[in-house]
């Protein structure tokens, strides 16, 4: 057909581009320890250690101590090297208050990991891809879901008489997306397994019809869904009440941000194929 539509073919992009290493939560090492503590508020950062005179805590050295700062004599004094490695250890140690259950909840330990020794390298997992896989199924909203949007929209515009798509359907294929929520890990679960502090968010989703049967009065159609995020924190995060109370973003951040650290963040890189399959007449 002349003009049906060419397969595969990009239905939807989002106006943020992939692979931003301009954006703001991208930045790393920039900040002074002066800025960090006058401007952000991140006096205390660790139980463990004092990033600011590279010295270990002793269990008296806590805001929840009885003793702390009238009895503390000096702390241990330590190497950057020594306290950032102590400060990705809580880290780690701080990510299962967001991540208790469930079969992602080892990603948040996976990626700080990669955080610490991947020099802001991409991170792909399998598990990742299932969970997205996951995430794209089990949305079955009707005025939400992209995929049952994107059934609605291929069946009425398919040429059921002459059994192809037409070209000019793609610009209709298109609007039923952006009418729905792409895929996102903001769901009140999310909190605790692991996705809401790993992705939550997304910053860039392609969307790509792979190819599309027809054949009486049905349809069988592969979707490709391909979803970046951004494992990094910017400035507007840290003023928020929500982050800043928690150990675990004060550390992320001060690990990303200050000059004596600078661990590079990175972009997380997800994808789904998903078949869609139905019927010329609704029932």
């Amino acid at each position: 057909m002349i003009n049906a539509l060419q397969l595969p073919c990009t239905l939807f992009r989002t106006q943020k581009r992939r692979d931003d290493y301009s954006a703001s939560d991208m930045r790393c090492g920039e900040l002074t320890e002066t800025q960090l503590r006058t401007y952000y508020g991140l006096e205390y950062i660790s139980d463990q250690v004092d990033p600011w005179t590279l010295t270990r805590r002793s269990s008296i050295d806590r805001p929840q101590s009885m003793f702390c700062c009238h009895l503390r004599g000096p702390g241990k004094k330590i190497t950057r090297q020594q306290c950032a490695a102590i400060l990705f250890d809580e880290f780690r140690f701080l990510s299962r208050q967001f991540s208790f259950y469930g079969p992602y909840r080892h990603l948040i330990e996976k990626m700080i990991t990669h955080m610490q020794t991947g020099n802001g390298t991409p991170f792909r997992d399998i598990a990742l891809n299932r969970a997205l896989t996951e995430q794209i199924i089990r949305d079955s909203s009707e005025k939400n879901s992209t995929r049952i949007l994107l059934l609605k929209a291929l069946r009425t515009g398919i040429n059921w008489e002459k059994m192809y798509l037409p070209a000019v359907n793609q610009d209709k294929l298109r609007k039923s997306i952006i009418e729905g929520r792409l895929p996102k890990f903001n769901r009140f679960g999310d909190n605790f397994n692991g996705m809401g502090v790993t992705i939550h968010d997304t910053r860039a989703t392609h969307i790509t019809l792979r190819s599309l049967q027809i054949h009486n009065d049905r349809y069988r159609a592969v979707v490709h869904y391909r979803v970046q995020d951004h494992l990094g924190l910017d400035s507007d995060d840290i003023r928020k009440k929500k982050f800043s109370q928690f150990h675990f973003f004060r550390i992320w951040f001060v690990l990303q941000h200050y000059m004596q650290f600078g661990f590079r963040p990175f972009m997380t890189n997800m994808e789904a194929t998903v078949e869609i399959t139905g019927v010329r007449h609704e029932s």
